[in-house]
């Protein structure tokens, strides 16, 4: 059957062994299923890529299989595989331990044809295994530089707008789609992140030119989260924290930046507090000493962003939240 947009679908694997196979099979029940789909191994040292060759043949699913020379990371990932789908107007990026429900990529294709002052689409992510906890309904960005999906971890019955279709800051890249020509523009992720908050720095970034994210209740994704690299885990909070301090200093307008910063500190020293007691003091010090190292490109991906940017300052400062910084520690501890 022959559609009016082709769609291509992007998976990055990197040791996925446990959750692949789910995930294609998945794929391979899809009712609009992608016109092209496109698996970026990031040198996997386990059976990943032995199974997926298992899977294309045994579900018959025209999957193209890109060995990128080791493990490169998340972000170029996807970005070279994008880069291959240059006959696809729209482009859905899917982690491996993310298991789409049948109407999922169809959902976001309508959505982005009804829509086409979006350029890119979030997916109503359940936590996998459960049929009523969420694991986010959009990104949310705070004024102060902190960011997280909404409503995780929160049952979806007490989340009043977890149902309903909204304009939302970002979607999250595990389960997504991308108008092409807007990640194009943009510049994709930003590969010097390697993995987490590449996606809500392209989402600030897309917001910046006018190309807003919508959020599609209806595409539905079970997801298992930080499958690889472990929730919570020194690796995990060492790569977030620090990539949002680039994604901050990269994206926030001059005027919105100086008149936050005071927040950014508190909640770095909030940061602090929080991952010391959890044991892990450590990583989030390396975190924002080697984002300080990597300041000078970020100031200087800031004159690209910001020369670039079509929206007010209004406009912007309207799309962040703007909670109290304790009453968002004081939720989030309520949920540890």
């Amino acid at each position: 059957m022959a559609f009016a947009v082709k769609v291509g679908l992007v998976i990055v694997t990197f040791n996925a062994e446990r959750h692949i196979v789910r995930c294609l099979e998945a794929v391979s029940r899809q009712t609009r299923p992608p016109d092209r789909v496109i698996i970026a191994d990031s040198g996997s040292s386990d059976h990943t890529v032995a199974l997926i060759d298992e899977a294309r043949s045994r579900l018959q699913l025209g999957a193209e299989l890109l060995r990128l020379d080791g493990n490169v990371g998340f972000a170029v990932g996807n970005n070279r595989a994008v880069h291959r789908l240059g006959d696809c107007e729209l482009v859905a990026l899917l982690n491996p331990d993310a298991f789409p429900e049948p109407q999922w990529l169809a959902s976001l294709v309508d959505a982005a044809d009804a829509h086409p002052e979006d350029g890119s689409f979030a997916s109503r992510l359940m936590v996998a295994d459960s049929n009523h906890l969420l694991d986010g309904a959009g990104d949310v960005l705070h004024v102060s530089g902190l960011v997280w999906r909404h409503g995780h971890r929160q049952p979806l019955d007490q989340v009043i707008d977890a149902l309903i279709e909204r304009p939302v800051f970002a979607a999250c890249a595990a389960a997504a789609l991308y108008r092409r020509d807007d990640w194009q523009r943009t510049g994709g992720f930003d590969e010097r992140y390697f993995c987490y908050a590449e996606d809500i720095d392209l989402g600030f970034r897309m917001q910046l030119i006018g190309r807003t994210c919508r959020y599609v209740p209806e595409a539905v994704v079970h997801h298992v989260g930080s499958a690889t690299t472990g929730a919570g885990s020194a690796f995990s909070v060492y790569h977030g924290y620090r990539n949002l301090e680039w994604t901050y200093i990269k994206n926030m307008p001059s005027r919105l930046l100086w008149r936050y910063i005071p927040l950014h500190v508190a909640a770095i020293v909030a940061q602090f507090v929080w991952f010391s007691k959890k044991g892990l003091g450590g990583s989030i010090l390396r975190a924002k000493w080697d984002a300080i190292g990597g300041l000078g490109g970020a100031i200087s991906a800031r004159r690209t962003v910001q020369a670039t940017r079509t929206v007010d300052n209004v406009t912007v400062r309207q799309l962040l939240d703007r909670s109290p910084l304790q009453s968002l520690f004081r939720a989030r501890a309520a949920r540890a």
